[in-house]
Order: C-alpha cells, then structure tokens, then sequence
C-alpha cells in the first residue's frame, strides 16, 4: 500500500520561478526519490500572487479562521518542470501572500526582522492545514516541513481544535540554516501571535525564544513540536548541538539545549543531502569567458538592470582582456552573497588581496558569480576595480554557472558555517576539486589532500590565515605536481553523495513511526 507524503516548504525547484536557495533543491529531489519508490508525494508552496497564474489548475477553494475572522484561500495544482508519476505541485494562493523583494519569495525587513515573512507564512500554514482537513490531498500519512516558515503547523496540531485531523500525521521538520529563525513577538504587534490567532489558548513554555522570553521562536517550535528533526548533513547536527561563539564558531544559535534534549529523545537525525548524478548537460570546454563575455553584453541592452551598466561594461572588458591572454589557473564561486558564505572577506580586508597576489604569479583569476546583501556586493564590486585577475559577475546566469562547475581548476567555498553546501557537490561531480572551511556538511563531503581541501582554525584570524596558506598550496601543487592534481581531481569524480542514500535512510530514520 502506498504512502501518501506532503511536503510543505516556502520553495521547490520542481516547479519554475520557486527557488532562492538550496532547499528548493531538496524540496525538488527528495520527492523524485520517494514517487521513484512507488510512494506517492504533494508538494505545496505559496504562490506569491504569480505562481497560479499561467496554466494551473484550480483544484479547490478552502475556508478557515485568521486573524479571527473567515478567509478563503485557493489551491492550484501546477505542472512541475518534470512529469514524474508520483508527484504532484501545488500552489495556494491568497491576496495577501504576495512576492518578496528576495528571489520573489523572501521580504528584507531590517527594522522589523520576519516581519512580513511572518504575515505571510503564518496565513500560508493555516490554509494548509484546512486543506489537509479537507483532504484536498488524500489521506495523508507523513508530512515534512522545511524550515520555521512551515512550522506553524505544529503549532496548529498543538493548539487549535479545528485541526484536530492533523495528529493522526506524522511530522518531520528539517532544519536547512538554523541562523535563520523567524523570531516573533507573542503580541503587541500586527505580526504577532495573538494577532494572528486571537482566540487559540497556547502554551508559551513550548514557543518562546530563551533569548526574548516575549517572543515566539518559530525554528524552536519546529524543533519542540516535531515527531522526527532533521538536519541537512551528520556534522551540522554535532555542530549545531554545541553553544556559538562568534565569530569563530557558529552553532545552535541559542537552540542547542533544544536540540539536545532532542537527541535524548531520539527525534534529531543527520542525513546528508544528495545531489544529481544523471541527464547531466555537458558544456564545451575552453569558451567560459567567451560564454561570459556574451552574456554580460547582453544584460547590457536589456532596460531593467539590477545594477549599473558601466559596471558591467567594465566587467566586459576586463574579461575580453583576459580572452587575448587566457589565464592558466582558473578558481570560481557561485553563491549568494551572505554573511554565511563570505564573512571572512569582510572581516580581514586582506583576505581577497592576498589570494588575488598568489593568482597574479600564476597568471590566475577568479571569477565570483553571485547577487545579495549589498554590502557584500560592494565589498566585491569595489574589489573588481583594484584587481584585474577578480572577475565579479554581480548577477545570475544558468549557462554560466553550468560553466563555471564545469570548466574551472578550482571551486572556493569559505562559508563561515554550512549545514550541507550543495555547490562543493556540483563542483567534485565534474571532477573540480573544492578548497572549503572544514565545517558543517562541508566536512563531511571533503577530504583534504584526497578528494579536495580544507583549512581550519579556532579564531577567525587562524582561519583566514590558513585560507590563504592552503590556497597557496593549492595553486602550486597544481602547477608542480600533475600527476597528483589529476588523482585528487578523480578521486572528487568518484564520490557519490546520492539522493537515493538519502532517502533510503530517511525511510529509515524520519518516515517510520
């Protein structure tokens, strides 16, 4: 008899325009694996005012209680990027679930932090939940949540008698970034608990943030509330159970007691996510800055551009230069431009130079693909102008990522902490060693000196000290020693960090009762 799954997330790259970061990817593999099983899989999203418009389906209006007064909410059944039997897309849509300012999705609220995310998810979940009560899906046996934007569900079995249909389920939570928590307050605020269930008694003792004792911490109530907790990678989940220290050490961000305690419990389990190991499309080698320089000149005749056009010339030239004379060492990084992947560049204004310094010995670039927080941003548009072998491309291109993964010497990964990194897997896949900080997932895919290489340190400062002194070694080993780059290049080919090892242990570990 077949399981029937839901998974509720805030985006799935199984469909298109879904995606900010990397649980659209598993939101849009896990449920492949599971239908590959003979299960059968639900995935819903917001819609963002945009997703249900094009050639979806409604399937049904449901009603429920917000805000204490009657609402309506749409679901649309929506064709996903691939037809795979087993699994059906759907979004929900509502007139005040609109699109955010990141990737469409996400609101940037600086004065306020999840402010409107808050609004939105928390109007989201609760239109879900009257779905699921309507059996709009079936029946549904497990039902897996990703990250705080989803975890008001659990806060709805808990505490809301019309959702009593939802404790018969089974629940799993997965933890994607734990820095991020969607901390509320309980009340005094249009963006609050009480605001947006006013008549539901609730327990504080199992909600509130140890930190602001009067708010709500909706990461913590995935974690209190959850039947199975998981984390992305086996390391993240050690790392994430030990108190931060900033920062030189990111951990359990004030939520390490209550990861331990689920520990205890046995509710808290560590499977490292997978990545794509077929249909993979090939690129032609050696045209990457042809590829780039193209697709730069394009983005210039277009009229809305996310930044300036006398930046992106001057990215065109410093690239057509490079094209006269090709580089004999290329390093690259595709990613957003966080406090996450890029801390150590902002904190030691040094860092960047001093890899720059090695590059120019060696005819070298590096090339930095990626849009996001805008000082980050400016710290590497500033950088482009004083270092002619930086290339920074302050936007995002498919082609030029496949390309980058592809026809790259070396693939950088820094972050300051990482609960699995989905690109060092994209980058060893096509046979590109990854140079990355040994921590989180990004310890347990890399090995230096075998499969790639790493750098540590118990301080910021030791840390990017040994950056600099791996990526020196690095680059010369390349250069001195053939015959091992090219062993450590198919050694970082060989590994297979498959989604079907995954999902068989979430079957396993998450899904049985």
């Amino acid at each position: 008899m077949k399981t029937n799954f839901l998974f509720v997330a805030a985006e799935n790259d199984g469909i298109p325009r879904c995606k900010a970061g990397g649980m659209g990817d598993v939101v849009r593999d896990v449920p492949r694996q599971i239908a590959a099983k003979g299960d059968a899989v639900h995935v819903i999203t917001p819609s963002y005012s945009r997703l249900h418009t094009a050639g979806a389906e409604k399937l049904a209006d449901v009603n429920f209680v917000f805000r204490g007064v009657p609402h309506n909410a749409e679901i649309y059944k929506v064709a996903g990027k691939k037809d795979i039997p087993g699994v059906k897309h759907y979004v929900l849509h509502h007139p005040d679930i609109k699109a955010g300012d990141i990737a469409h999705i996400y609101f940037n609220d600086p004065e306020q932090p999840f402010y409107t995310d808050a609004n939105v998810f928390s109007l989201f979940c609760t239109g879900v939940a009257a779905a699921i009560r309507e059996n709009i899906f079936g029946s549904i046996e497990v039902i897996h949540l990703h990250d705080w934007h989803t975890s008001m569900l659990l806060f709805l079995r808990e505490f809301n008698p019309r959702f009593q249909a939802l404790k018969k389920i089974r629940f799993i939570y997965s933890i994607h970034n734990l820095a991020i928590q969607g901390i509320r307050p309980f009340s005094n605020n249009f963006s609050s608990v009480d605001a947006f269930f006013p008549d539901i008694e609730y327990n504080r003792e199992l909600l509130y943030d140890h930190r602001y004792p009067d708010c709500i911490n909706l990461m913590a109530v995935g974690i209190r509330l959850a039947d199975a907790v998981h984390t992305v990678s086996p390391s993240y989940k050690e790392d994430i159970q030990k108190p931060s220290n900033p920062p030189h050490f990111i951990g359990g961000e004030g939520l390490e007691e209550d990861l331990q305690k689920a520990e205890k419990e046995k509710r808290l389990f560590g499977i490292l996510n997978g990545a794509n190991y077929s249909n993979i499309d090939a690129v032609e080698k050696g045209i990457l800055l042809r590829q780039c320089a193209r697709r730069l000149f394009r983005w210039l005749q277009e009229e809305k551009k996310d930044y300036k056009a006398h930046y992106m010339a001057h990215t065109g030239e410093k690239i057509t230069r490079w094209q006269e004379k090709k580089p004999d060492f290329i390093c690259s990084s595709v990613a957003r431009l966080t406090e996450q992947k890029f801390f150590f560049f902002r904190e030691n204004p040094d860092l960047l130079p001093g890899l720059m310094e090695k590059l120019t010995k060696v005819n070298g670039v590096y090339i930095l693909l990626g849009t996001g927080a805008p000082e980050y941003e400016s710290i590497f548009r500033e950088a482009s102008y004083k270092h002619k072998n930086f290339i920074f491309i302050n936007a995002q291109s498919d082609s030029i990522i496949d390309m980058l993964y592809q026809d790259s010497n070396l693939y950088l990964m820094p972050s300051q902490f990482e609960p699995c990194g989905i690109s060092q897997m994209l980058a060893m896949r096509n046979g590109q060693p990854c140079l990355v900080n040994h921590t989180g997932g990004l310890k347990d895919t890399v090995i230096h000196g075998k499969t790639g290489f790493s750098f540590e340190g118990k301080t910021t400062n030791e840390k990017t000290e040994n950056f600099i002194k791996v990526f020196s070694e690095t680059v010369d080993l390349f250069f001195e020693d053939k015959k091992q780059w090219k062993k450590i290049c198919g050694n970082a080919k060989k590994q297979r960090f498959t989604w079907e090892k995954s999902v068989d242990r979430y079957y396993k570990e998450l899904y049985q009762k």
